[in-house]
């Protein structure tokens, strides 16, 4: 029989990554390319959407060539992406107007205070897309395009204008630009989607003068899509399955029912809890998403975005010099039992989910003659923890659904001295599965769901499989005197204007 395998496109913040799974979700082959990020002015993040699509498919080519197996073994591709980014390109060209605008960028803060200024449409992005509305999401970008691009707004009234987050971008690339399309995930992801009705808001596009001709279709995430063009492979392979990169994890983390919970330590750190078939307009802080749309069943998931985690410790590495590498943070905060009082709030872009202010910046606070290098990394670790503890206490209060156990991914969950800490600060068991390319993993099981592969999420969970399981240690008083310190460090930093 032959055997049959799924390419998953994952394109990062920092770099993509092409990942080959069998029918048993084994990893067969990995592939990574580093992503070239332009800050033209302070505040602004930018990238080349045109060096994206290269790398995605260098990373492809290189990932099949690796793995050993012939393109007509592919089942099916799957696509994850960092999810804001805003792209919009010339539909006859194929051409992008501008650099993709980064989530992380600053440079459409003005017209967000304009929007601010309109009680009506706040109330709308409130109601409609439960969300707070911020610089991070896609709809500020947009018009930011539309507004400073000559002859941007022209273009796209008149149809000639395509926009995406990157996954519609490789999308559009894949199928020779054959078809401009999004799953619900995504879509949601721009304040632009009404989350209850499932579509783009009509109300929402005429306020903010985004022409409804500019926007992809919505499917759901397990969805055949289209077909890559002959041109791109040299064959025709379905592309099936398509998921914003938080919520991928947390399909690929196996968090299928309401309740279950992940977080992701990355350059920022997300944490997402399953809300099953209803969301939930958080008063703390969050936004409520679409996790992913299996047939006409759409599952929501609250999340809280924290912007900083791992770039805090790029920050010693290159901007201190106190780390020579990342993996050193580890063994040079085992140094040290305890931080010695020392808290660091890493708001280098502001503080994000549940605080949502842009005006604060970071603070290292409690230092005293005897600080050492290794306080202050081990501080930096446990900033990561206790942010995640804020979201944690926000989504509890919002949700109200019992949280069990935290599942937990990306490059910092390697760190076993910061999942200690994460299940300390908790007070809830921290799992880290063996895989753990599990963003790639969950769009490759929404393609294999729609090409056959799987057959439900029930088989999907049965596959899951834990490395490492991370109980909590502090006693409750510990717990709190640490975390007091925590809040005590943020009310610092919130309130000092310099």
């Amino acid at each position: 029989m032959r055997r049959r395998y799924i390419l998953a496109l994952d394109s990062g913040t920092v770099k993509n990554r092409t990942a080959i799974f069998d029918e048993r979700a084994n990893l067969v082959s990995l592939v990574k390319k580093e992503l070239s990020v332009y800050r033209p002015q302070p505040g602004w993040v930018e990238q080349d959407a045109d060096e994206i699509w290269a790398a995605q498919f260098w990373t492809a080519e290189q990932a099949i060539r690796e793995a050993g197996i012939k393109k007509s073994e592919i089942a099916a591709i799957g696509i994850t992406n960092q999810r804001e980014t805003t792209v919009i390109w010339n539909r006859h060209t194929g051409r992008p107007i501008h650099h993709a605008i980064s989530w992380q960028s600053m440079q459409s803060k003005e017209i967000v205070e304009r929007f601010r200024q309109n009680a009506d449409l706040l109330e709308e992005f409130r109601q409609n897309t439960a969300m707070v509305l911020s610089p991070y999401f896609s709809v500020s970008k947009i018009c930011w395009l539309l507004d400073n691009v000559p002859g941007a707004r022209e273009l796209a009234e008149k149809g000639d204008l395509a926009f995406g987050t990157i996954d519609s971008w490789l999308l559009w690339k894949l199928t020779g630009g054959k078809v401009h399309a999004t799953d619900d995930s995504n879509a949601s992801r721009t304040m632009l989607y009404h989350l209850a009705h499932g579509t783009w808001d009509e109300t929402l596009l005429q306020h903010t003068r985004i022409p409804h001709s500019l926007m992809p279709e919505i499917h759901p995430s397990s969805h055949e899509y289209g077909m890559t063009s002959p041109a791109v492979f040299g064959t025709e392979i379905p592309i099936s399955g398509i998921l914003g990169n938080q919520q991928a994890d947390l399909f690929g983390q196996c968090c299928f029912t309401p309740g279950t919970a992940k977080n992701t330590y990355g350059e920022g750190s997300f944490f997402l809890l399953n809300t099953g078939d209803r969301y939930v307009q958080s008063h703390n802080g969050l936004n409520a998403t679409v996790a992913w749309k299996l047939g006409d069943r759409i599952t929501y998931a609250l999340e809280g975005s924290i912007f900083v985690a791992g770039v805090a410790l790029e920050w010693l590495r290159r901007g201190l010099k106190i780390l020579d590498s990342l993996e050193e943070s580890e063994w040079i905060a085992k140094r040290v039992t305890d931080t010695a009082g020392v808290y660091f709030v890493p708001a280098f872009r502001g503080l994000s989910a549940p605080y949502w202010d842009s005006e604060t910046r970071g603070m290292l606070i409690g230092l005293s003659e005897d600080t050492r290098r290794a306080h202050i990394v081990r501080a930096a670790l446990a900033a990561m923890a206790y942010q995640v503890r804020d979201v944690y206490e926000a989504i509890r209060s919002d949700a109200a659904l019992p949280i069990e156990e935290l599942r937990v991914s990306g490059g910092a969950s390697r760190n076993n001295l910061l999942m200690q800490m994460q299940a300390g600060v908790l007070g809830l068991p921290v799992r880290r599965p063996v895989e753990s390319e599990t963003t790639a993993l969950g769009a490759a099981y929404m393609a294999g769901l729609a090409a056959g592969l799987w057959k439900n999420t029930e088989e999907l969970a049965a596959l899951w499989q834990e490395d490492a399981c991370f109980m909590p240690h502090f006693s409750k008083e510990e717990r709190e005197r640490l975390y007091d310190g925590w809040q005590n460090a943020v009310s610092h930093a919130m309130g000092w204007q310099g």
